[in-house]
C-alpha cells in the first residue's frame, strides 16, 4: 500500500482525517500546534501543516471510496500521476512534529542566506537557505516545493 494525497476543501483537513479513519481509511494529516488570541482569552489549537491535503495510506482497489467523505476534492498529482508518498517521508514527518528531531550547527554564523544546506533529518536532502531570523531558519527544499522552518537550538 503506499501513501497518496488527497486535496480537501480549506479547513477541512482534521474532518476528513477523521471521517476516513471513521470508514477504516488509514489517514494522517500532519499538525503543530500554535497558540491563537482573541480579544477575550488565548487558546493553544492544532493546525494542519500542509493546509488543504491529507496522506491516505490506501490499496489500488479501494481508492475511490475516499469520495465518500463529504470534504475529498481530488487526489493530488505529481507529473501526471497520483502523488505518491513514501512510507519513510511520512515516519520522518511524524518524528519530526513530535519534536524528535532538533536543529543544532555550532557554526551558525557560517550560514548565509542563498547557502546550499543539508538537512540530516530529512535523510540528508538537500536545500537552499532562503532565510535566517533570530531562533529560525527556513530552507527551501525544491524536491517537495516547499520551504521548511527549522528552530534553531
Amino acid at each position: 500500500m503506499n501513501w497518496y494525497v488527497l486535496h480537501t476543501k480549506p479547513r477541512n483537513e482534521k474532518k476528513v482525517e477523521e471521517k476516513l479513519l471513521s470508514m477504516g481509511i488509514n489517514a494522517y494529516c500532519p499538525t503543530r500546534s500554535e497558540i491563537r488570541f482573541w480579544s477575550d482569552r488565548k487558546k493553544r489549537i492544532q493546525v494542519p501543516v500542509l493546509p488543504s491535503m491529507v496522506l491516505v495510506n490506501i490499496d489500488a482497489k479501494d481508492m475511490n471510496s475516499v469520495f465518500e467523505s463529504s470534504g475529498v476534492i481530488r487526489y493530488m498529482f505529481w507529473l501526471g500521476k497520483k502523488a505518491i508518498v513514501r512510507q519513510n517521508e511520512v515516519d520522518i514527518l511524524k518524528k519530526y512534529l513530535k519534536g524528535d528531531y532538533n536543529f543544532v550547527n555550532s557554526k551558525l554564523s557560517d550560514i548565509k542566506v542563498g547557502d546550499n544546506f543539508s538537512l540530516p533529518s530529512f535523510n540528508n536532502e538537500r536545500g537552499i537557505v532562503k532565510r535566517i531570523s533570530n531562533n529560525n531558519i527556513w530552507i527551501y527544499l525544491k524536491s517537495i516545493g516547499y520551504s521548511v522552518k527549522l528552530s534553531l537550538a
